[in-house]
C-alpha cells in the first residue's frame, strides 16, 4: 500500500485519488479552503482517504501529487516534500499564470523550473495531458487488451519506475517521454495532449495505448523540429 499526498485540488486530483484507494492505496488529500472543505470528497472516497493541510499532506505521502495553477507554485511546500516523488501534474497557461519569460522564450519547461524550486525532490510529470472523465473511464487492468498509456517525463529512473509501478496499480500503463527538458512533448498545444483519448464531448474516451502515445510524442517532436 502506497500513500499518497494531494497538494492542490480540482478534478483530476479528485480523479487521481479514487482510483488510488480503490487500488487499495491512501490518498491524503489537501485544500487551500482547509481540511473542513474536503469533508464531502473524503466521505465519498471512504476510509483509505482524508484530509490535511497541503504540508501535512505533502509529509504524509510516499508519493507526492501536485496539482496547481503555475503561478502558484511557490505556495508547494519544499521541506515537506524533500525527499519524495513528486508528481507534476501542472500546465502552464499564460492567461491564467501570467507570462513566465523563461517558459515564453522556450528556456525552461514547467517541470524543470518546478523541480529547480523543490530542489530536494524527484519531479515526474505525469497526469497533465488528460481531462478527468477519460482518466476515470479509460482505467484497466494489468494485461487488458484495452488500457490505456500516459506519458511520463523525469530525470531520475528510479523515480520513472516507481511512477510507472504506481500508474500500473491504478490502471495505466506508462510511456517514458524523456527528461523534464523533454516534457514540453505532453503539454498543452502537442499531439499527445487530450487528443488521444477521444473527444473532450466523449464521457468514456477512446483507449491509447502505449504504441499511439509513442507517435503521439515523435509527432510533437516532428512539428517543433520543422
Amino acid at each position: 500500500m502506497t500513500t499518497v499526498g494531494f497538494v492542490g485540488g480540482g478534478r483530476i486530483v479528485e480523479t487521481v485519488a479514487a482510483l488510488s484507494v480503490a487500488a487499495g492505496h491512501r490518498a491524503v488529500l489537501s485544500d487551500f479552503r482547509g481540511p473542513g472543505a474536503l469533508v464531502d470528497l473524503v466521505t465519498k472516497l471512504g476510509p483509505l482517504a482524508s484530509a490535511a493541510t497541503g504540508e501535512l499532506a505533502a509529509e504524509s505521502g510516499d508519493i507526492v501529487m501536485v496539482r496547481t495553477p503555475l503561478g502558484a507554485y511557490r505556495g508547494i511546500p519544499v521541506e515537506a516534500t524533500a525527499g519524495k516523488i513528486v508528481l507534476d501534474g501542472c500546465n502552464y497557461d499564460p492567461r491564467r499564470d501570467g507570462h513566465i519569460i523563461d517558459l515564453d522564450a522556450g528556456r525552461v519547461t514547467s517541470s524543470e523550473m518546478l523541480q529547480r524550486y523543490l530542489h530536494g525532490s524527484q519531479v515526474v510529470k505525469v497526469f497533465n495531458n488528460i481531462v478527468s472523465r477519460h482518466l476515470r473511464s479509460l482505467a484497466r487492468p494489468h494485461g487488458a487488451a484495452d488500457r490505456s498509456a500516459l506519458p511520463i517525463a523525469g530525470d531520475d529512473d528510479r523515480a520513472k519506475a516507481t511512477v510507472t509501478a504506481f500508474l500500473d496499480s491504478i490502471g495505466y500503463d506508462a510511456v517514458d517521454a524523456g527528461p523534464l527538458a523533454e516534457s514540453w512533448r505532453q503539454e498543452p498545444g502537442t499531439p499527445v495532449y487530450r487528443s488521444p483519448y477521444g473527444s473532450l464531448s466523449d464521457e468514456t474516451g477512446t483507449p491509447a495505448g502505449a504504441a499511439k502515445i509513442r507517435a503521439a510524442l515523435m509527432a510533437g517532436s516532428a512539428a517543433r523540429a520543422r
